[in-house]
């Protein structure tokens, strides 16, 4: 059984999305589904190797002052799911003292189960106020991977760090023991984000995370080579990391001008952990 969410009863409009998913024969399958407006499941289909691809649907412009948006995903034994979207988390200005939009994710995997979590990136709008929450709770050979892409803003249109508030957080636990915890905290009109050692002149953010007790020394290793393997892009210099976590996980963080360079990069981590946990290769989707 699924394991509820707290709500922050401030929010105005609550969204709802939960599904279920279970290996059988032929692969995995989508075995139950839950949504309220405006998100739903747009698509499931089958990927090749036992693994289900679905593609998430958002009917409305973006995220509003007071929306809420709840995912949960339940990935039982042996099960592999992709996770997308089709287009980029666009979240709309709120005011000052008003109440900004959230989002939860909630994953629980099973023995032996994967999901690659992959969306669209997140787009933060002039004045506007995000918060996002994960908790992902693994299950022993389970593996867990995700990457996000943070957008300071419509930068064409000079929206840069012109949001009010974003903050993000992340639990991850293995087997009821919590293994990783983050907690960001970005508030562009009380903090430099300009100064040497913190973003200076780079403007957009990336991270992807993978765990599973399957990661250790090597498959960092694995995911640095991937990373300096990749073609430079003239004029679009990307500064980037690699850490093992405190147990069972690795993370890489980079930092950009442009949300497609950062998509680039971490896909290239993506590519390399999967073939080398899953057998499997790089998954290419048009969308």
């Amino acid at each position: 059984m699924m394991k509820p969410i707290t709500v922050s009863r401030s929010a105005l409009r609550i969204s709802t999305l939960r599904a279920s998913f279970q290996k059988r024969d032929n692969g995995t399958v989508l075995t139950a589904k839950y949504h309220t407006a405006p998100i739903k499941i747009a698509k499931a289909f089958p990927l090749g190797g036992g693994q289900l691809g679905v593609i998430v649907m958002d009917v409305s412009p973006g995220l509003l002052a007071g929306d809420r948006y709840e995912f949960q995903w339940q990935v039982e034994e042996d099960a592999h799911v992709y996770l997308t979207n089709q287009s980029f988390t666009k979240v709309h200005p709120s005011s000052e003292n008003g109440e900004g939009a959230s989002m939860s994710q909630w994953f629980e995997l099973g023995h032996g189960a994967v999901v690659e979590s992959m969306p669209e990136p997140l787009m933060l709008y002039r004045d506007s106020a995000f918060f996002s929450e994960s908790e992902v709770r693994l299950s022993p050979e389970a593996v867990w991977m995700g990457a996000e892409v943070v957008c300071p803003g419509r930068t064409l249109r000079g929206e840069l760090f012109a949001y009010r508030e974003f903050r993000n957080k992340l639990n991850v636990y293995y087997q009821d023991q919590l293994i990783y915890a983050q907690n960001q905290w970005i508030q562009p009109s009380l903090q430099q984000l300009s100064a040497p050692g913190c973003m200076s002149d780079m403007t957009h953010t990336g991270l992807f995370y993978a765990f599973s007790d399957r990661i250790g020394a090597r498959e960092a290793e694995i995911v640095r080579e991937a990373l300096v393997a990749c073609p430079e892009r003239e004029g679009q210099a990307v500064t980037w990391g690699v850490s093992l976590t405190y147990k069972h996980g690795l993370s890489v963080m980079a930092a950009g001008k442009a949300a497609w360079v950062l998509q680039e990069r971490l896909a290239a981590a993506w590519s390399a952990l999967r073939l080398h946990l899953l057998q499997l290769e790089p998954l290419k989707l048009l969308k």
